[in-house]
This record gives structure tokens, sequence and C-alpha cells, in this order.
């Protein structure tokens, strides 16, 4: 535990060196894990290569119980589970209302009118943001391009395609707020 705690005290003082080992040691491991779970190998890389990406983005902040292994073996797994149930949630979207495959048949007119009211402001906001942000939106939510790829294909940084989709969605959660209550 030694080792670990001298690890990450390098990592939190900005050894990217130290960073790196880790990376090579665990990115390959972590992939092979997360497509277990996900059943995706270009998601669980995707999965992975964000991890690291908060790790050293947030590596102030990590506090570790166990070991660097551990942590990073649970925020895979954690973040694999969540993929799924998203792509779950995505998938009876589309059955639902999309297909009008409605499985629910308890649906009533109240929350079918809340929903297409729900869906109206949500068009109505994105409509409203400005027009980069707009594009890299659509480019990541229903392209399914990751931020990497939308940098590229824009000549922006990871970063202000990752800022601009924070802000996306923080207006989103504004406007729609009434409706998750």
């Amino acid at each position: 535990m030694l080792n670990e705690l001298f690890i990450l005290a390098k990592i939190k003082e900005g050894n990217i060196k130290v960073f790196e080992a880790i990376f090579k040691l665990y990115y390959a491991p972590l992939c092979l894990y997360a497509a277990s779970i996900t059943g995706q190998i270009d998601i669980a890389e995707e999965i992975v290569q964000d991890l690291f990406y908060t790790f050293w983005k947030e590596r102030n902040k990590i506090q570790l119980f166990h070991s660097i292994k551990s942590y990073l073996y649970g925020a895979v797994r954690n973040r694999s589970l969540q993929w799924l149930e998203h792509q779950e949630v995505r998938n009876r979207y589309k059955a639902t209302f999309l297909f009008g495959k409605n499985e629910d048949k308890s649906i009533s007119p109240q929350e079918q009118l809340e929903y297409k009211e729900l869906q109206d402001l949500i068009n109505q906001t994105l409509l409203q943001l400005p027009e980069r942000r707009l594009r890299i939106f659509k480019m990541h939510r229903f392209e399914g391009m990751k931020y990497a790829e939308i940098a590229s294909a824009l000549s922006l940084s990871v970063k202000t395609v990752e800022a601009e989709m924070t802000k996306a969605l923080q207006t989103l959660r504004k406007k729609i707020e009434y409706y998750t209550a």
C-alpha cells in the first residue's frame, strides 16, 4: 500500500512518466474488462480512455482506499454499467416512441402529451444554442461521434468540445427541470 500511495503522490505532483507507466500497465486489461461488460471493444476503449483522462484531470481529488488497480477496475465497471443502462434507456425510447411499439399500455394520454411537450421544448432549446455548440451536440448525441472525433473534424481541442457539451447539457437541464421533478 505504501508503494501505491507513493505512486499516487507522484501522479498528484503531475509526474507524467508515472502516469504513463500506470496507463501502459492497465490500459489493455481494462479495455478487455470493459468489453466483457459492454460487449463492444470500441465502447470499452472509449470508457477506459475517458477514465484515464478524468484520472489525470482530477488527480488531486483522488483518494485511494485500496489500490490503484482496484480503483481503476471499479471505475471501469461502474462506467461500463452506466453505459449499459444508457443503452437500455435508448432502446426503450426507440421501441416505444420511434417505432410505435408501446410495450407499456399504461401510458396515459396525459403522459403522451407531456412527452410531446418535452420533445418540443428540447428541440426549441437546441435551436437556441450557439451554432458551434449545437453542431457539437448533434455530432455527439445524434451521430454518436466521440469527443476526439468531433475535435478533429472541427479543428478544436477535446477540452473545447467537452466544455461546449457541458454548457449544452446545462442549458437543457435548466429548461427541462419541470419535467424531471
